[in-house]
């Protein structure tokens, strides 16, 4: 998904371009203040009409050097759907005498009023307002003025930042679609940056050239690389369901700094390591390696959690357990430690590097080869391979080999099975880092369990009209651990089974059993003695009745004319249902249900429904099948075109009849 660019200027065919350059502020054009939609994308209910950056090295106030970010935006909404638009955030690192800082904050919003006159409404400054997010970071938000249908709101802004290592990267898509969008970049030639373009648009700008004598700092003087991106007719990105990370697919360029010279004292930095390095870092560091080395500190623990177990797979178990018992998880995420073990292990709490580092360091206490897997989880996204960036992970996990078979765990939940990660982790790969061994990738999806739910029900037509019988629902897995979790929350299991009966308008629960909650290893098992409505049709000649008793799909999760992106479900899944209905002796089925097989290809998933009918009963069941994890963007049409099928049938209806 990334496509190397090489800005070398050594590398790079120059050519004599004219001066990218931002346009006016405050200006507009008649047909785009009359503009009633966009006529590419007649469902957008914004649209920019222009987009400018700027991003510079240069020399500011007290000799400081900074990137000097500009922004600039002209902005067409047609509808209130797109108000949100004219709400403005913006993110500044705060670290004491690092912070980022903004100035120039403009904006205006340009309009024809209830008379038919164009007006204009400028932000006042005193609308600008700055929050503290957290400890290293600051919020400042305003909002455009004078929002209605079919205004044109622009703004601009300037930030200052001495983080060179964070040079600002430009995402070309949102989610509204742009008539065209530019970025302008000066670098001098004290820094070089690897560039990367994502997604799948192609730019219609890509320029670069030489600007002698642009940068001076300390007696030092170099050129800079000037490189201008654009695009025109951007279409917006739609998120939808079984996606990792937007800014996986976003069409955007990324920089990342490979080396820099110290223009006050000529001092070569190499940025851009090389894997061998990273290890060497991380395998030395207090904060990651250290952490890994404390095996000594585990063992007088370890010894009666699994003393009398001398299978491998029960110990491994036990120690898991002793771990999500003892440790609780701040909520942090994080890839090391400030603290050390020691003291989470006094205080039983840490972050999500310490606890599962001390898992890891548990594990070898125990006798297992046990090592930790740096990740980046979805939200995130995914790790750059063409060169190891170490602040793109944000998570660590631990893995243990049993018999020749890898686990990946994750120790942070204490209702999360041994060898399950939560969907949050099973993002691309994840870098098992090793004390004695160089490091590799590991597939963050491959060691995961299939998803299975098996739903039976038996059911018998009273006289009444009214059907009573049994509901079992057998969960396994990261099912299991959903449900789990969704238990849970409750003050109780009543408290939970009565929620689920208000939540269940076909279906009054009359009894209920749940069965192996906190036995993480064994399968969830829900049953209930459940009375479905009255047929009040029942004495009629037909009684029409839809088999899909319980939860079923009534929406596509996929609803785009075309998807340029993975779909990605985390684990393969496996659904079985099973309805069994008595019927009374005067009553027989007379339209059944259709027997339906329907195939992904390549074997990845089915759809599949038989029906089975005796003297005075049938049995009708259903199989929801996806065998991948992660299917392909040339599959989505297919997936789909199963989800349809799915419905069209769960809405089908069956007849029975009396018997003449």
């Amino acid at each position: 998904m990334k496509k190397p660019l090489l800005i070398l200027l050594i590398f790079i065919s120059l050519t004599i371009i004219a001066k990218a350059q931002d346009f006016d502020y405050g200006t507009f054009k008649l047909e785009d203040l009359e503009m009633k939609r966009y006529d590419k994308d007649t469902s957008a209910h914004a649209v920019v009409l222009n987009e400018y950056g700027r991003s510079k090295i240069d020399v500011t106030s007290n000799d400081n050097i900074k990137i000097i970010y500009e922004y600039h935006v002209k902005i067409k909404i047609f509808d209130s759907k797109g108000f949100d638009h004219a709400n403005v955030e913006v993110i500044l690192r705060d670290n004491d005498e690092d912070s980022e800082t903004i100035e120039n904050i403009k904006g205006i919003t340009t309009y024809a009023d209830d008379n038919g006159s164009i007006s204009k409404t400028e932000l006042e400054p005193e609308k600008v307002y700055k929050s503290k997010m957290d400890k290293y970071h600051t919020l400042v938000k305003f909002a455009l003025p004078s929002i209605r249908n079919g205004c044109i709101i622009e703004y601009k802004y300037t930030t200052y930042s001495r983080y060179l290592q964070l040079f600002p990267h430009w995402e070309f898509q949102s989610d509204i679609p742009k008539m065209h969008s530019e970025y302008d970049v000066h670098i001098p030639g004290f820094w070089n940056y690897n560039a990367s373009l994502r997604g799948s648009l192609k730019l219609t700008t890509n320029k670069a050239e030489i600007e002698s004598n642009c940068f001076s700092a300390g007696g030092g003087k170099s050129d800079c690389s000037h490189l201008t991106f654009g695009m025109t007719d951007i279409p917006a990105f739609i998120d939808e369901d079984d996606m990792t990370s937007r800014k996986n697919f976003l069409s955007a360029v990324y920089f990342e700094l490979a080396e820099y010279t110290n223009p006050y004292n000529g001092a070569k930095t190499k940025m851009a390591k090389e894997w061998r390095d990273v290890d060497y870092d991380l395998k030395h560091s207090e904060y990651f390696g250290s952490l890994l080395k404390k095996k000594d500190l585990f063992k007088d623990r370890i010894i009666p959690v699994i003393a009398g177990k001398t299978d491998s797979m029960a110990r491994a178990k036990a120690v898991y357990e002793y771990i999500q018992k003892t440790l609780k998880w701040n909520d942090f995420y994080a890839t090391g430690s400030n603290d050390g073990l020691r003291k989470v292990l006094e205080t039983h709490s840490g972050n999500v590097a310490e606890i599962n580092l001390a898992l890891a360091a548990a594990l070898e206490a125990a006798g297992f080869n046990a090592q930790a897997v740096l990740l980046s989880t979805r939200e995130n996204g995914f790790i750059n391979k063409l060169y190891p960036v170490q602040e793109e992970f944000n998570y660590v996990v631990a893995k243990v080999d049993i018999d020749n078979k890898p686990y990946l765990l994750d120790a942070t939940d204490p209702l999360l099975p041994f060898g399950i990660l939560p969907m949050k982790c099973l993002n691309d790969q994840g870098r098992v880092m090793s004390l004695d061994k160089p490091s590799y990738w590991i597939d963050m999806n491959s060691t995961q369990q299939r998803i299975i739910r098996t739903s039976a029900l038996d059911l018998t037509l009273q006289p009444d009209g009214k059907l009573k019988g049994t509901m079992v629902q057998y969960l396994f897995g990261y099912a299991a651990y959903e449900e789990r979790k969704a238990i849970k929350k409750f003050n109780s299991v009543d408290e939970y089974v009565e929620n689920l009966d208000e939540r269940s308008p076909k279906f009054k629960i009359l009894n209920s059993e749940i069965s192996n909650l906190d036995s993480l290893d064994m399968p969830l098992v829900e049953k209930y003695e459940i009375e479905i409505k009255k047929y009040d049709d029942l004495y009629k000649d037909r009684l029409v009745f839809n088999p899909y008793i319980t939860d079923h799909i009534t929406r596509n999760p996929y609803r785009l004319q075309e998807r340029n992106y993975p779909i990605d479900r985390g684990m393969p899944l496996t659904e079985r249902f099973t309805l069994v209905v008595h019927l009374p002796d005067n009553y027989i089925v007379d339209t059944p249900p259709q027997d339906i097989s329907i195939g992904l290809p390549n074997k990845g998933g089915l759809f599949e429904t038989l029906y089975q009918a005796s003297d005075n009963s049938f049995t009708f069941s259903h199989i929801i099948q996806f065998n991948k994890a992660i299917y392909s963007s040339e599959e989505y049409a297919y997936l789909k075109e199963l989800f349809n099928k799915i419905i069209l049938s769960e809405k089908a209806p069956m007849t029975l009849k009396k018997k003449s």
